[in-house]
């Protein structure tokens, strides 16, 4: 699975395997944080998980998993495949050696890349499953400006009109997709891409260069690999550290990427900052945080834990 010595393949397949993991162990708590962040309605986080089990009963929380698990196996086999063969990539063209360790700058300046790059293939990814993770939730009265907003001046009182949810609105990831083309264009399934920047490119440098710093504080010798319960402490504390830090851009992401045509809110990233801190607060950038630290553990220890084990596996063949 070596096309050469500075980049393999290997790497890309232990990445969607792992990925694969992850989406399964992750995705209930995704859809709760999804809700928090982008919903009404909900006092915290255990409000929320009991109103979803109460009103969808457990498929409520599994609600979109299917575009996930078909697209975040990709997206995960690119973002480990890409980091890894950056690394040795940088590690070659520094020091003449693809396998030479990489200083904290290298993997500074390879987390960064890859954080960039992922944007390209998780945009699209996380907007069509936050759509379908919102469908049970009402249209925001606020986004559709009826009240006084007639053009032939009539005031109509909102609680005398009634708007369909957007469940009726998506059949699947795939109509989902198309509907997205057609209403907004291609430039619709990138909307919030600009939130997902600031979000991936610090998100991944506070995701792998925790990991690489707890596997070498939890590991015996420098010539040993990491126990598989290393990698598993060292892979969660990654994650939750990572998404905690990455939990204010991901709220702007989340708003801006669940903000249909339809209901359109937000003119932009900064406007979507601006109004959301005008209406409720600078504690609506950490909403979601407990469950991003709760959610971040299993999601990353598992995917760390299957990439690291299939990467054995794959070369030892």
């Amino acid at each position: 699975m070596q096309t050469s010595k500075s980049f393999r393949v290997d790497d890309f397949i232990a990445g969607w395997i792992a990925g694969a993991s992850s989406v399964v162990v992750g995705h209930p708590l995704d859809t709760v944080k999804t809700r928090l962040q982008t919903g009404n309605g909900y006092k915290n986080t255990l409000h929320c998980i009991l109103t979803i089990y109460r009103k969808e009963t457990v498929t409520g929380f599994f609600k979109g998993m299917s575009f996930p698990l078909a697209s975040i196996t990709v997206y995960n086999s690119a973002v480990f495949g890409f980091f890894s063969n950056t690394q040795r990539f940088i590690s070659n063209y520094r020091y003449g050696d693809g396998q030479h360790p990489c200083s904290m700058l290298d993997l500074t300046m390879a987390s960064m890349l890859t954080g960039l790059m992922s944007v390209s293939l998780g945009a699209p990814v996380d907007l069509v499953k936050i759509r379908l993770q919102m469908q049970t939730q009402m249209v925001l009265a606020e986004n559709l400006h009826l009240a006084g907003n007639m053009s032939n001046g009539t005031n109509i009182r909102l609680r005398s009109v009634s708007i369909p949810s957007q469940q009726q609105l998506y059949r699947g990831p795939i109509h989902c997709i198309s509907s997205i083309l057609q209403t907004e264009g291609l430039q619709g399934l990138y909307r919030g891409a600009g939130a997902m920047i600031l979000r991936d490119v610090p998100g991944y440098t506070l995701y792998f260069i925790p990991y690489a710093i707890f596997c070498d504080l939890l590991r015996p010798d420098n010539t040993s690999s990491p126990h598989p319960c290393s990698i598993w402490l060292a892979g969660g504390l990654a994650g939750s550290i990572s998404w905690v830090t990455a939990t204010p851009t991901d709220v702007v992401k989340s708003r801006m990427q669940a903000d249909a045509q339809l209901q359109r809110k937000y003119k932009g990233v900064l406007h979507c900052i601006i109004h959301s801190y005008k209406t409720e607060g600078v504690q609506v950038f950490f909403r979601g945080a407990s469950v991003n630290a709760i959610r971040g553990f299993p999601m990353s220890s598992t995917m760390f834990l299957t990439y690291e084990l299939s990467l054995r596996f794959f070369r030892g063949l």
